[in-house]
């Protein structure tokens, strides 16, 4: 018999049908802000140090990846528009304590993957003003804090705010990739694989971090007004345009730098042959959208999350409030934003770079889409498109858990911690 939590009777029925205020537009806004963020001004790099031009190749599979896994999770919160996101499908696909794990899974990994984002903002606007370090973790706070203010006013207000910064990334983003790619030289594709073709592998486990965030807005589908018709239809929306920019910037990067695709801030360096002349101030006015539309998508999925696991047991239940849609979860944001902000911390005392942290995310991130694909095989109706999508999903997702490597320590250790927590909660 699956085991039942005892949940604080002034939050026992907070599962309301009601729905938000959020519009399509303004859910594909907060799609694209989750998914397209800080891994295109930083990671094209890292992938190209890891691989090199078969970097591209890695690039492709995940965004092949990407349609079923956004058509599984929306799917999933069209059916099931609950506040709890892939911890509701999978309480009810499993059971509360996978549903805890899963969600301890990814409310502490957006603590972990935030200094990381900050900072990859940061090294853009230092690459511009200067300043050194100091530059990099006053802009990082700086970007924290506002992300946290503008979640304080709800995620109607959240996602006016990413749809125009939407626009404006898109725009920036395609000026960059149009004006330098006439530049571009295919000799630079050779050789191909100088890494040999295995490198494919940790490349595309670095770029996991790129492509998270199709599960992140599930757990805003009841604050859509119209979640069964609203949230595919902007998973799709999100997908192209996710695609043909990530693909763009990766491959005009390469044609264009060559050797240097793998070093420095690859897109600072398009726009400043594109457009002719220095253009560091425009690169670093990118970077700092990118990351604020991730991170402002990132804050209000976890806050809600949150609220929902208070509600439900996994997490004290004073963080229950905030849970039903429309309502702001202030307590768990003031929870996520208070973690991050000692994660900043010690990433400035101790001086921790950004690749450890976002394969800390990653590991996450990938066992929640691991449990969340599998609860989709069991809840959506057999025969159906997106659980055929379910299937091939959870199939991937299998193969880049096994290029995270010992990273997946780290959801394992935020599983352990939701099954003694609740162990605990039980027993009182």
């Amino acid at each position: 018999m699956t085991e039942t939590l005892q949940r604080p009777d002034n939050t026992a029925a907070d599962h309301s049908p009601a729905h938000g205020r959020l519009t399509l537009p303004q859910g594909a806004a907060l799609y694209v802000g989750a998914v397209l963020g800080t891994g295109v001004i930083a990671l094209p790099a890292l992938a190209v140090q890891a691989a090199g031009p078969a970097s591209l190749l890695a690039w492709l599979g995940l965004v092949l990846l990407s349609v079923p896994l956004a058509l599984t999770f929306a799917a999933l919160g069209a059916r099931f528009p609950d506040a709890g996101g892939v911890s509701t499908y999978t309480r009810n696909a499993f059971g509360p304590r996978a549903a805890a794990a899963v969600g301890w899974c990814f409310y502490f990994a957006v603590p972990a993957g935030a200094p990381a984002a900050a900072v990859f903002a940061g090294a853009y606007v230092e690459a511009a003003v200067g300043g050194g370090q100091r530059t990099v973790l006053l802009t990082a706070a700086a970007l924290m804090l506002a992300v946290t203010v503008t979640n304080l006013f709800g995620v109607t207000v959240s996602g006016r705010v990413q749809l125009v910064l939407a626009v404006l990334l898109v725009t920036l983003l395609l000026t960059a990739v149009i004006t330098a790619a006439p530049h571009g030289d295919t000799a630079n594709l050779r050789p191909f694989a100088p890494h040999g073709w295995l490198a494919i592998a940790p490349a595309a486990a670095l770029l996991v971090w790129s492509f998270a965030g199709w599960e992140a807005i599930t757990h805003l589908a009841a604050d859509f007004r119209n979640p069964g018709r609203d949230l595919p239809r902007a998973a799709g929306v999100a997908v192209g345009v996710v695609g043909v920019l990530y693909l763009a910037v990766a491959g005009v990067g390469i044609l264009v730098l060559g050797p240097q695709a793998g070093t420095g801030a690859p897109l600072a360096r398009l726009l400043e042959i594109g457009l002719g002349g220095p253009a560091g101030a425009l690169a670093a006015a990118a970077a700092l959208l990118l990351t604020f539309g991730t991170m402002n998508a990132y804050y209000a999925s976890a806050a809600k999350l949150g609220a929902a696991l208070g509600r439900d047991g996994a997490l004290p239940a004073w963080l229950a409030r905030g849970a039903r849609a429309g309502d702001v979860p202030r307590r768990s944001l003031a929870v996520t934003a208070s973690l991050s902000a000692l994660a900043m911390l010690v990433v400035a005392v101790t001086g921790t770079g950004a690749e450890p942290l976002v394969l800390l995310a990653t590991g996450a991130f990938v066992a929640v889409y691991a449990l969340g694909t599998a609860s989709a095989l069991k809840l959506l109706p057999r025969g159906t498109a997106a659980h055929r999508s379910a299937m091939v999903a959870l199939v991937a997702v299998v193969a880049l858990a096994l290029t995270t490597g010992w990273y997946l320590l780290w959801p394992l250790a935020m599983g352990l911690g939701a099954l003694l927590y609740q162990r605990r909660a039980v027993r009182n």
